[in-house]
């Protein structure tokens, strides 16, 4: 990590990151820290700060619906605490330079940056982007009242992001895509009988063979930067008692997706693998995310000396279909949802530094 002088904005940006620690804000249960977050955009001169559910957002004044929009997006809810947390999760304490404290790393010291970094820039009229700020909800969860609310309330108001910079943990590398995501329950069927003579077809050896067409699984098309589609069967259920052929087994397929096909494709080429079993998808919606090497984003980026990478986990990113995203933010992935989480006070320094140059940086 580069040392970089003290940000002008880095004591107000910890301070604000401290009172969100200290209030529970797990997701779905937001509303203290939306309180937070409200107030606060509202006391800074963010301008026109609004609220739908639990995410909270501006859009910076001069908006040009000739220029493209850059939203600034990170969120506040955050995973219950782990059991083995030997500190409080909701008590802020900083000690040698790092601050401790549930959801210091994921993602509010990425949401303090950003929205410090839109004070700055939001009266700026060379930028080649307009700008809006979006601190929103359920992004552990996926939540209905989350992204998946946002984004089409933002569309009923003609302001679609054209591309978006989703603040995470990454240790401000840029993260150019992660995989989407399939469970699939599947159920394969035959018929009861006496195990003694022989009687009935097994479900249970009929759902082995298709598990194994399942591990076997590859397709025609590959993704340029995510590669196969990874299918791993991770659960396996069958049987009332031992002299009995089971009739019904059923199994959970998960399913890890690339951008060479969308999640329905998927889910037709995995049933056309299989003989015996029906393949049910619990959801479609978390899909795939690649923004091109070329997009001005990622150019931006590279040109500071930063270097792209395949995320392994899942964001935001995962439901902003069709909206070029690229995840880059303070602290370190490995850190998040483990106990006693915590940030460095350099690494929001350095998070302050470079999210106003990797905007100013965008050419179009």
């Amino acid at each position: 990590m580069t040392a970089y002088p003290v940000h002008p904005r880095l004591k107000e940006a910890v301070a604000l990151l401290r009172r969100l620690i200290a209030v529970p804000s797990f997701s779905r249960e937001e509303n203290g820290t939306a309180d937070i977050w409200e107030e606060w955009l509202k006391s800074n001169g963010a301008g026109n700060v609004e609220r739908l559910h639990n995410n909270v957002f501006a859009v910076a004044s001069g908006f040009d619906p000739g220029r493209p929009t850059l939203m600034l997006n990170s969120h506040h809810d955050t995973v219950r605490p782990a059991s083995s947390y030997t500190r409080d999760p909701f008590l802020p304490e900083i000690v040698d330079g790092k601050l401790y404290g549930l959801g210091s790393n994921d993602a509010g010291a990425s949401g303090v940056a950003l929205a410090s970094t839109f004070l700055d820039l939001k009266g700026r009229k060379d930028l080649p982007v307009n700008l809006i700020l979006a601190i929103t909800a359920a992004e552990e969860v996926m939540g209905e009242n989350g992204m998946r609310a946002f984004l089409p309330h933002l569309a009923e108001r003609g302001l679609t992001p054209d591309m978006v910079i989703v603040g995470e943990p990454t240790g401000m590398q840029p993260a150019i895509a992660e995989r989407g995501l399939l469970v699939l329950d599947g159920v394969a069927h035959g018929k009861s009988g006496h195990a003694a003579r022989n009687e009935g077809i097994n479900a249970l050896y009929r759902a082995i063979e298709d598990i194994s067409r399942l591990r076997d699984f590859s397709t025609p098309i590959v993704s340029d930067i995510l590669g196969p589609i990874k299918v791993s069967v991770t659960m396996i259920n069958a049987g009332t008692q031992h002299n009995v052929v089971p009739d019904r087994c059923t199994y959970v397929v998960d399913v890890r997706t690339t951008d060479a096909y969308t999640n329905p494709e998927t889910v037709e080429l995995l049933r056309e693998a299989v003989q015996w079993s029906d393949l049910t998808p619990r959801s479609t919606r978390v899909h795939a995310s690649v923004i091109p090497h070329d997009h001005p984003l990622v150019v931006s980026a590279t040109a500071l000396g930063l270097t792209p990478f395949v995320s392994p986990t899942t964001s935001d990113m995962a439901l902003m279909h069709g909206i070029h995203s690229l995840k880059i933010g303070p602290g370190e992935s490995s850190r998040s949802h483990t106990a006693d989480e915590f940030v460095l006070i350099d690494e929001i320094n350095e998070a302050l530094h470079l999210y106003p140059r990797l905007i100013e940086g965008i050419r179009l």
